[in-house]
């Protein structure tokens, strides 16, 4: 089983910390960058700026409330941009409000997981989502992401 690359879009220091420290204890560790808001992201996979050289992720976990750019904004950039649109997103986040829901998968988010509270059960979800990604789905190559 090959290691996931892991983009994060989250503003929240503590959240992010917690993803990254879930996914490097899992039995295949992923490969995780992290940016901090929608604007960050897309400089990021369009390798733009100081992002140049950045590596094209297999799977982006992003949050919806983020500053400058949040995530719906995000989602739907990244869904009609013909070089992005083919990685996969997972929406991980606070809400669960049914509309947040319900837009979310009309930009064609791949997933939507609402954060859970306690640290065993965050750390927990994290790894799942880590596991589907690299065990049960088939991912298409990163060149042609």
């Amino acid at each position: 089983m090959r290691s996931l690359q892991i983009l994060v879009v989250d503003d929240d220091d503590a959240d992010a910390l917690m993803i990254s420290e879930a996914l490097e204890a899992a039995e295949t560790r992923a490969s995780v960058d992290r940016v901090a808001d929608g604007r960050e992201a897309l400089d990021y996979l369009r390798r733009e700026g100081s992002y140049a050289q950045a590596s094209r992720p297999d799977l982006i976990l992003l949050d919806l409330n983020m500053p400058r750019m949040d995530g719906r904004e995000t989602l739907e950039a990244i869904k009609t941009d013909e070089r992005l649109k083919a990685i996969p997103v997972v929406i991980l986040t606070t809400s669960g409000a049914e509309p947040d829901i319900v837009a979310s998968y009309q930009h064609r988010a791949n997933a939507y997981v609402t954060k859970p509270f306690g640290l065993d059960e965050f750390e927990s979800t994290v790894r799942q989502i880590n596991r589907f990604y690299r065990e049960v789905a088939s991912l298409p190559p990163a060149a042609q992401a």
